[in-house]
C-alpha cells in the first residue's frame, strides 16, 4: 500500500508580491538642445571674439610691440624726456580738479533727482545724458564760440584779461562737461533703491542733514561714488577732442598725454608716440579692473540686501 502523496500548499493570489513598478523614469523638464542651436551659439561666440580681436586686442598688442621692440631702454627714455613729462603732469592736474567737482556734483544731482518729484524731471534727466551723445569735437567748438576771443563772451573775459579758450581753464571746463554724467548716473539708481525710509527715522530721531548724508546716505552710494568716479577718472585721462580743440595743442603748455602721442606721430616719433600710448594702455587696464572688481561688490552688495 503505497502512501500518499503530501499536499503542497501554493500560494494564493492575494499573497503575490506585485511586481516592481518597471515605468521609465520621468522626462527632464528641460528639453534637450538642438544641435542647431548650439552651433548658432559657438558661431555667435566665435565671430563676437573675432570682432573683438581684430578691434581692440590686436591693436593694443601692436602698441605694445611697437614700443618695446627696441627694447626697454627707449621706452625710459621717452617717459624722462621733458615733453612727456609736461603733458603726463598736466594731465594729472586736469583729473586732479575735475574729478572731485564732478564727484560733488553727481552726488547732489542725484539726490535732487532721488529724492524729488517736479515737473520736468525727465528732461533733467535726458540733460545729465547730454554729453555722451554730443561729439566732443562739437563740445570744443561750442566753447571756443563761447568763450574765444570772437565768441559771445570773449571782449568781456579778454577785457578783464581772463583768458579761457587756448589755456589750461577751458581743457578744465571741456574735461569737466565731457566727465559730467558719470557719478551721478551710478549714484542715482542706488538712492532710488534705498528708499527714504532710513533718513527719515534719522530725522525723527533728532540727527541733521549733514549727520543724515554722512552717517546714511554716504555709506549706502559710497561703491556706487566710488564706481562713477573711476569711470570719470578713466574718462579724463584719455579725452582727446574737446580738449584738442580749446587748448591749441601747445607743447608743455597746454598738451595734454593723448595730445602728445598725436603730435609724437606725427612728428615720425612712433617710439615717443607708441611708449605714450602703452602708458595710457595701462592707466586704462588699472581702471578696467577696478571697475570689476567694484561690479563684484556692487552686486554682491545688493544680493545681501535683498536678503
Amino acid at each position: 500500500m503505497t502512501a500518499p502523496k503530501p499536499k503542497m500548499d501554493l500560494p494564493s493570489p492575494q499573497s503575490q508580491t506585485p511586481p516592481a513598478d518597471q515605468s521609465p523614469p520621468p522626462a527632464s523638464n528641460q528639453p534637450p538642445e538642438e544641435p542647431n542651436a548650439i552651433w548658432l551659439q559657438r558661431g555667435a561666440i566665435a565671430i563676437a571674439l573675432l570682432y573683438l580681436a581684430a578691434i581692440l586686442f590686436l591693436p593694443a598688442l601692436n602698441v605694445f610691440i611697437q614700443a618695446f621692440q627696441n627694447g626697454v631702454g627707449p621706452f625710459l627714455e621717452t617717459l624722462q624726456s621733458p615733453d612727456f613729462q609736461s603733458a603726463a603732469g598736466l594731465t594729472l592736474l586736469i583729473c586732479v580738479l575735475v574729478i572731485p567737482v564732478n564727484a560733488a556734483f553727481g552726488i547732489c544731482a542725484a539726490i535732487a533727482l532721488a529724492r524729488s518729484q517736479f515737473t520736468g524731471r525727465a528732461f533733467v534727466i535726458s540733460l545729465l545724458d547730454l554729453p555722451f551723445s554730443i561729439s566732443p569735437v562739437v563740445v570744443g567748438l561750442m566753447m571756443v564760440l563761447l568763450y574765444g576771443r570772437r565768441g559771445w563772451f570773449g571782449p568781456a573775459l579778454e577785457a578783464a584779461d581772463i583768458k579761457i579758450v587756448f589755456a589750461l581753464p577751458g581743457m578744465i571746463i571741456a574735461t569737466a562737461f565731457v566727465t559730467l554724467p558719470f557719478v551721478a548716473r551710478e549714484v542715482l539708481p542706488l538712492l532710488e533703491e534705498m528708499g527714504t525710509d532710513q533718513e527719515e527715522a534719522a530725522r525723527i530721531l533728532g540727527a541733521s542733514n549733514w549727520q543724515v548724508f554722512w552717517r546714511i546716505t554716504l555709506p549706502n552710494i559710497r561703491w556706487g561714488l566710488l564706481y562713477g568716479t573711476i569711470l570719470s577718472t578713466a574718462r579724463a585721462l584719455g579725452e582727446f577732442g574737446a580738449v584738442s580743440v580749446v587748448s591749441g595743442n601747445i607743447i608743455r603748455k597746454t598738451q595734454t598725454l593723448p595730445l602728445f602721442v598725436e603730435e609724437a606721430y606725427k612728428q615720425y616719433e612712433t617710439q615717443a608716440a607708441y611708449s605714450a600710448a602703452v602708458v595710457l594702455a595701462l592707466l586704462a587696464a588699472v581702471a578696467l579692473i577696478l571697475k570689476t572688481v567694484l561690479e563684484q561688490v556692487l552686486s554682491k552688495d545688493r544680493g545681501q540686501k535683498s536678503e
